[in-house]
């Protein structure tokens, strides 16, 4: 059975940074494209970044040149560095991971971890 989990979330001021992390477990081989999305309230979930296990990344617009995402194919484990910090990154964020490299779905997603941004 595959799982991802997610850990780091949690409350930072403004300006501060958060690393998140994505443990996939069950899987043998690494999954093509693992990436970050999240959710607002009242909002639609979006994708955040992601990333190929030959790793080459992409990032939305509104994280480029702030978060950075991240892997480890050995250990199946992909990360999401935020740094400057927006009130406006409050969401819960999701990691997910797929097979196909040319798919616009994912095969897992996360739990969800919770990051907070405070004025």
């Amino acid at each position: 059975q595959v799982q991802l989990v997610e850990s780091g979330g949690g409350l930072v001021q403004a300006g501060g940074s958060l690393r998140l992390s994505c443990a996939a477990s069950g899987i043998i081989g690494s999954l093509s494209v693992m990436g970050w999305h999240r959710q607002a309230p009242g909002k639609q979930r979006e994708l955040v970044a992601s990333i190929t296990n030959t790793g080459r990344a992409m990032h939305a617009d509104a994280v480029k040149g702030r978060f950075t995402i991240s892997r480890d194919n050995a250990e199946n484990t992909v990360y999401l560095q935020m740094n400057s910090l927006h009130p406006e990154d409050t969401a819960v964020y999701y990691c997910a991971g797929r097979w196909a490299q040319w798919s616009p779905g994912y095969d897992y997603w996360g739990q969800g971890t919770q990051v907070t941004v405070s004025t």
